[in-house]
């Protein structure tokens, strides 16, 4: 699971990180957890804030984050979680994440002309004092599509822009699409498009990059350096409310005022975030340690009576999924490339190991109901482009045993063969997590063992989360399939995730069928809602069907939080990039 933006989403993708899979043990199946958390309110108790204090957040992981200050390049959810006090997105939005006039930016979209204009409000400077200018929202472009980069940002969706793809090749030296009309040190950049797309008036469209770069101090270091500089990694700049003061490389930040920061002074004198790991997560709410700690909801019933905190969650636009490897990404041609012969690519193996998994047991008993199991990639949160009639993979052990034998996997002995009578060795890629991850992942492994497929962990045990995404995003040829997570971006389109031509697209298929979907839902024709709809609900049922990526689960977002604060707020509205908006958090008077 990647924000793990891979995080977040606001800009391009919230990409995809890996939520940590969070289960704990009880002795019954029990959807208990899930009716009291659909109790809990979305933000803390509205009261007015004084000045001052210090608030202290836990980032609860089982890893230290890598620590890239910087939204083009950042693809881990901890890093996207340290990094919020400061980040700010160019757009603010209601709270259907369409964007409106109230951010840092505002957005004006001319059909006609094919045109997007981002203009950023005199006073929003960087924590430096240097007013954010056309020119930071030009470089934030250029750092994703640069190839030196290796932004993991980068997808063929930005290619609408005219003259991206010339500058991603390297035939340009400039993104020609991209007009500064009152200059570089202007506050207006004017996008040209081949056209526009129905999404675009939304947050996290994927399309346009939400976010800008301060090019006046970052001018200087090579692309290739970029992500390794002092610049990104120490000593950041941002136009968010509160600017870095020390960083402890990959275990805590600490944020201290913007001086400049255009809606005035935040009501906080310090923020530190502290990694915490998801075994202490319960411990240190009970002990009220911090302020604000997301709860590991494995551990549900050891904090849920814990006094002084208001619990706040929500259900997340995120999933976890299980994804099959059936290519690479070729970065000479910025796309995803089949391989015929991939050991998972017959669709019967794949759809046999999504009806083996017994997802919704397994979660009910660790997290009581906390975490559940979905019937697509579409969560329910996105309305209507949900398809309610999906009913996706559930447990069906016979079913799964059917599939495989009309499929010619046949047994020899404990073990399927491959259909041409070859052994068939599948070899899995799960992440640590927290103390029952373990038996969580050996369940799975016992579901593929009782239809006859010999699944082992690559490495012989659970990767860490840093070598895990290395492995996936190199497209390491020892994984067959893996088990991960995205944070998703509010506006649905898929071409960020699972198109031809972005990185993220980590099972790496690639189908005509699945091309054409995802083209008709962005297309001109999509500015019909009804039409769009259709469009999501038919690639909903294409993709159950093929199953090079199976949803798995969705959990229920719970934040403890200490009762003193307020302004903490989970609403469309409130947040920024997918993170709170920090500047109205504080003590209550």
């Amino acid at each position: 699971m990647k924000k793990g933006k891979l995080l977040g989403s606001v800009g391009v993708l919230t990409a995809a990180t890996l939520t940590l899979v969070a289960c704990g043990k009880s002795n019954t199946k029990s959807n208990e957890g899930a009716k009291t958390a659909s109790k809990f309110p979305i933000q803390t108790p509205v009261k007015t804030a004084k000045q001052g204090g210090t608030l202290k957040v836990a980032e609860v992981t089982n890893t230290p984050f890598t620590g890239v200050f910087n939204e083009e390049l950042q693809m881990d959810q901890p890093s996207a979680d340290v990094t919020s006090p400061g980040q700010e997105s160019l757009f603010d939005t209601d709270d259907h994440y369409k964007i409106n006039d109230k951010g840092p930016a505002t957005l004006k979209l001319d059909r006609k002309a094919k045109t997007a204009t981002i203009t950023i409000k005199k006073g929003v400077k960087w924590s430096d004092g240097k007013q954010v200018t056309a020119k930071d929202v030009e470089f934030a472009y250029e750092i994703i599509a640069n190839k030196a980069t290796k932004s993991q940002r980068y997808a063929t969706q930005f290619n609408i822009i005219n003259g991206m793809s010339d500058y991603h090749e390297g035939k340009s030296k400039t993104i020609s699409g991209i007009e500064m009309p009152d200059g570089p040190n202007g506050r207006v950049a004017i996008l040209h498009c081949k056209e526009l797309k129905p999404g675009m008036y939304y947050s996290g469209n994927g399309y346009i990059w939400e976010m800008a770069a301060p090019y006046h101090y970052l001018k200087n270091i090579p692309f290739s350096k970029l992500e390794s500089s002092d610049e990104i990694r120490k000593k950041p700049l941002f136009f968010g409310p509160y600017q870095v003061k020390n960083v402890v490389r990959g275990q805590s930040v600490t944020w201290v005022p913007n001086k400049y920061y255009w809606r005035g002074k935040p009501k906080l004198d310090k923020i530190v975030y502290q990694v915490v790991s998801p075994n202490s997560a319960s411990q240190a709410i009970k002990s009220h340690k911090f302020d604000i700690t997301r709860v590991t909801n494995s551990q549900w019933k050891q904090v849920k009576d814990t006094k002084k905190v208001n619990f706040i969650a929500q259900i997340p636009l995120a999933y976890s999924y299980l994804a099959f490897k059936v290519g690479k990404w070729d970065a000479k041609k910025s796309k995803n490339v089949m391989n015929p012969h991939a050991k998972m690519g017959n669709k019967s193996l794949r759809q046999a190991m999504a009806y083996a998994m017994n997802t919704d047991d397994v979660y009910k008993h660790y997290t009581d109901g906390l975490s559940f199991q979905i019937p697509t990639l579409i969560p329910e949160p996105f309305g209507d482009y949900f398809d309610k009639s999906a009913k996706g993979y559930t447990y069906n052990i016979k079913k799964a045993n059917q599939i495989l034998d009309k499929a010619g996997f046949k047994k020899k002995g404990k073990w399927r063969t491959n259909p041409n009578g070859k052994p068939l060795t599948i070899n899995l890629l799960a992440m640590s997590g927290n103390a029952i991850q373990q038996p969580i992942i050996q369940n799975y492994i016992q579901q593929w063992n009782k239809i006859g497929l010999n699944v082992k962990l690559v490495g012989g045990r659970l990767t860490e989360f840093n070598s895990f995404y290395d492995k996936v995003q190199n497209d390491d040829p020892k994984v067959d399939l893996f088990l991960a997570g995205w944070n998703l971006s509010t506006e649905p389109s898929q071409e960020q995730m699972y198109s031809e031509g972005t990185m993220s697209n980590y099972s790496r298929f690639v189908t005509p069928e699945n091309t054409k979907l995802i083209q008709e839902m962005d297309s001109q024709k999509a500015f019909d809602h009804k039409y769009r709809v259709q469009k999501f609900h038919e690639w909903q049922k294409y993709m159950i069907d093929q199953a090079y990526v199976v949803p798995t689960k969705n959990d229920y977002r719970i934040d403890a939080v200490n009762s003193k604060i307020t302004g903490y707020s989970l609403k469309p509205s409130q947040t920024n990039n997918g993170h709170q908006l920090w500047y109205k958090v504080g003590y209550a008077k």
